[in-house]
């Protein structure tokens, strides 16, 4: 099957590309980092806004552009490449999916055309140890009467100390592992009862631990049918593996250019290292991977905006692929670039932190190898 862009899309890349390029370039996360700022960057928010990124997935008709996920995996790749932290993951994917998916009409026409605009962002609350569980949910939202109240701590948050709106899993029902009784609630992050920890983060894209307690919250919070959330966040939870796929094979396109640059300009004994036919094989083996991922991941992108049925195994397929992709490139852009790749004056650290925390978010490889058997009956 081939796969190809759309010319609109390809316009879309191409814009993307630019403005990752002009104005989020390596240097700006480096700015970002050595103010303390843990991710924080209202003019990037305000110019992705203007640019219609954070309406890319959503319908027409609530303001969005509508290039589907496909359009807005090629924005994700392009600020994969410079290890840009914006809220686009989070709120343009996760957030746009989870009320595309599950919403109401009343949750859609308000929060999709704020999304499209820019003007509320979003993070999915959902981690609650260590380790991708998204079953393992502790969180209680108990009956009040009038809605429901909350009660639960959620651990390491991506952009949680951003966020406008969380989408906060908690149980209705049942047991932690247990698939029925898992319900998706939409919680201010200034609610009553809402604490936030920010977090200092290796990759300087910030996160946070949030607790809640006696939070209330309204039945109109509810996004889906109540215990039956997994039905709405599996799938949501998929997009968001896609999209983090695509990010993580920008950033290790990125790490792959910088290494072969340096491999061709760096000079031993008299001789370009990159003669040296152990290196070239190397770098032989970071492309040969890099091109297997590119197809995994566009055949993910695709099957989300076709609605196909094997949207699982591609999404698993993709995450685990580039989960595996980034974190070779990034070693060998680090092992490379010999003693200088480890200072921090170089960008080959940056390329390594970002891939650590992008490999366990959302599944890390085995989570997903794993995933993809079971699918398949092994």
């Amino acid at each position: 099957m081939t796969f190809l862009l759309t010319e609109d899309q390809e316009m879309l890349r191409d814009t993307a590309m630019a403005f990752a390029r002009d104005e989020l370039p390596v240097t700006r996360l480096r700015a970002l980092r050595d103010a303390g700022t843990n991710g924080k960057d209202a003019e990037t928010r305000q110019k992705l806004a203007e640019l219609g990124f954070f309406g890319v997935i959503v319908p027409e008709e609530p303001g969005g552009e509508t290039f589907g996920l496909v359009g807005l995996g090629q924005i994700l790749e392009a600020q994969g490449r410079t290890l840009a932290a914006t809220p686009l993951l989070q709120t343009a994917l996760i957030g746009a999916s989870a009320l595309e998916l599950g919403g109401s009409p009343a949750q859609k026409a308000e929060w999709l055309a704020k999304i499209s605009g820019g003007e509320t962002t979003f993070a999915l609350a959902l981690d609650e140890s260590a380790h991708f569980n998204p079953l393992g949910i502790a969180t209680e939202a108990e009956r009040n009467g009038q809605g429901y109240t909350i009660n639960g701590e959620k651990r390491y948050v991506p952009d949680g100390h951003l966020a406008d709106m969380l989408i906060v899993v908690a149980r209705t029902f049942g047991e932690p592992g247990d698939r029925h009784g898992l319900s998706l609630f939409m919680v201010p992050a200034n609610a009553k009862g809402v604490s936030i920890q920010e977090l200092e983060t290796v990759d300087s894209h910030g996160a946070a631990h949030i607790s809640f307690t006696d939070v209330v919250v309204k039945e109109d919070a509810v996004i889906g049918v109540v215990d039956q959330g997994a039905d709405v966040l599996e799938p949501v939870l998929d997009r968001a593996a896609i999209g983090l796929a695509a990010e993580m094979l920008g950033s290790s396109q990125a790490a792959f250019e910088i290494t072969l640059e340096y491999l061709n300009s760096r000079k031993q004994f008299g001789q370009l290292i990159g003669s040296f036919q152990s290196l070239q094989h190397r770098a032989a083996k970071m492309f040969v991977e890099l091109e297997m991922t590119r197809s995994c991941v566009a055949a993910a992108l695709s099957a989300a905006d076709e609605g196909r049925t094997d949207l699982s195994e591609l999404a698993s397929l993709a995450k685990a692929r580039a989960g595996e992709l980034v974190h070779l490139v990034s070693n060998e852009c680090v092992q490379m670039h010999g003693g200088i790749g480890m200072t921090d004056a170089a960008d080959p650290g940056l390329y390594m932190k970002r891939a650590r925390v992008q490999e366990a978010l959302y599944g890390s490889a085995s989570w997903h190898r794993d995933r993809f058997a079971r699918l398949n009956g092994y």
